[in-house]
């Protein structure tokens, strides 16, 4: 084994184990004990079963490695092992992103404390530790506000404070969160500490990038399907549907938001909101983003962010162009049910995943499972990801095929017989966008 062909991996899924040993390289797979599969323990070199997200049970696992067989990097893709991955390489001068700079990504309030009195454009935020911080950030920033977790994924946990009279429920759902774990599968994380901030109106994309000795380069801006009253994601599209005039400040914002965190080489999947002032950051993770949305590039774009990530730190990625060109559309579509019904069955995956266009097809929910309202996207009963000529085509095509061949079979809580639906969607855009889009013959109201 050549350690300088060789990558020590901090958790990572099936799919991420196979793409490096596509690459040609050696694989040390530290897995979490519930993650591990026969996929893993066959594709890789080695493995070591542990609890990646605990640093004192990881440090001594990687000085052995490092002593025997050895390696040249370590490398996370998944949120729970990016500190870990980024102390060893911290601990043997192997290069990658620092842990400090990582942390600043995984912790919300870190990221906020190093970004003010550098960034003007900013969101104000403070960190919320009794009741009375609540009632203190409203009369400063005015209502409504977010109260979400400083570290986690998946919209847990993340709360919109309407009114002062909000205080104390929001509060509670704060202490009753704080200690828990993070989702509803793996427990891998940890909710320790919440964070206030102020609330951004405007449409919701996410920005997938890499970033070359600190040249980043914006390979999609994805849109990101939400509706009032929750915060899960109901779906995702690419390429966003926009004027060129918002495009470009959305480029220009997240190059700037990743100089200012002095983040220089890797994937990162950034969150903002077009305002009517502009884009605005929100959050951003040193990571592939979830939700197929890797694949859903890969499709689009024919750019494998996974594989990038993976080969950049050996050599064994070549740099991307600064415009990555689209040669079609792709989408996420979420599959929902009516809160309170129970799931019967789960038909048609296969003769889904089977048809033309469709990228993957991703049911969470099985039999016996009782359909929770939406609060976050754990709550969500499964994705189909398509890809299509364009956006809207893409947008279209996935609620058809969960209309037309995807059964999700429920029962009521009356006894009545329901099938779950695709969530309904609609486009919102920036401010003059719609009208643009409309003038150039481009269609922005998804199915």
């Amino acid at each position: 084994m050549n350690p300088e062909r060789t990558l020590l991996l901090v958790g990572g899924t099936d799919d991420t184990v196979a793409r490096a040993e596509r690459l040609g390289l050696h694989v040390l797979l530290l897995q979490h004990p519930t993650k591990i599969t026969p996929a893993q323990e066959r594709l890789a070199d080695l493995v070591r079963v542990v609890d990646y997200t605990e640093w004192e049970r990881v440090e001594p696992l990687a000085r052995e490695l490092a002593r025997s067989p050895g390696y040249a990097a370590a490398l996370s893709l998944t949120e729970p092992g990016l500190e870990n991955a980024a102390r060893i390489n911290d601990l043997f001068g192997l290069g990658g992103t620092s842990h400090e700079v990582t942390r600043r990504f995984r912790d919300k309030s870190v990221m906020r404390r190093h970004l003010q009195g550098r960034d003007p454009d900013a969101v104000a935020a403070e960190p919320v530790r009794v009741r009375a911080d609540l009632t203190a950030f409203g009369a400063r920033h005015g209502y409504p506000f977010i109260v979400k977790p400083t570290a986690a994924t998946a919209s847990i946990g993340v709360q919109r404070v309407e009114r002062a009279a909000d205080t104390d429920r929001v509060w509670d759902e704060v202490c009753r969160l704080t200690g828990t774990r993070t989702d509803r599968i793996s427990t891998l994380l940890v909710l320790e500490a919440f964070l206030m901030e102020e609330y951004v109106d405007g449409p919701e994309y996410s920005v997938e990038s890499f970033s070359f000795h600190g040249r980043h380069v914006v390979v999609a801006i994805t849109e990101k399907f939400t509706a009032p009253g929750h915060f899960a994601e109901l779906g995702h599209a690419l390429p966003a549907r926009l004027p060129d005039g918002a495009e470009e400040r959305i480029r220009s914002s997240v190059a700037r938001f990743l100089d200012l965190m002095e983040f220089r080489d890797g994937v990162c999947h950034t969150e903002v909101r077009f305002t009517a002032q502009g884009p605005r950051v929100i959050e951003s993770h040193n990571r592939i983003g979830g939700d197929i949305i890797p694949e859903l590039v890969e499709s689009a774009y024919g750019v494998d962010l996974s594989s990038l990530a993976l080969g950049w730190p050996f050599g064994l990625a070549k740099e991307l162009p600064d415009r990555p060109v689209p040669r079609g559309g792709a989408a996420v579509r979420a599959v929902v049910g009516a809160p309170g019904c129970r799931v019967e069955a789960v038909e048609g995956v296969e003769e889904s995943a089977g048809q033309d266009g469709v990228i993957a097809v991703r049911i969470s929910a099985g039999p016996g499972d009782t359909v929770r309202p939406l609060r976050d996207n754990w709550d969500r009963l499964g994705l189909v990801a398509v890809s299509g000529r364009n956006t809207t085509a893409a947008v279209e095509r996935g609620a058809e095929v969960i209309r037309d061949t995807l059964r999700v079979r429920l029962t009521d809580t009356d006894g009545s017989p329901r099938i779950a639906e695709v969530a309904a969607v609609t486009a919102e855009l920036p401010a003059g966008a719609a009208e643009e889009a409309a003038a150039a013959g481009r269609s922005v109201t998804p199915a």
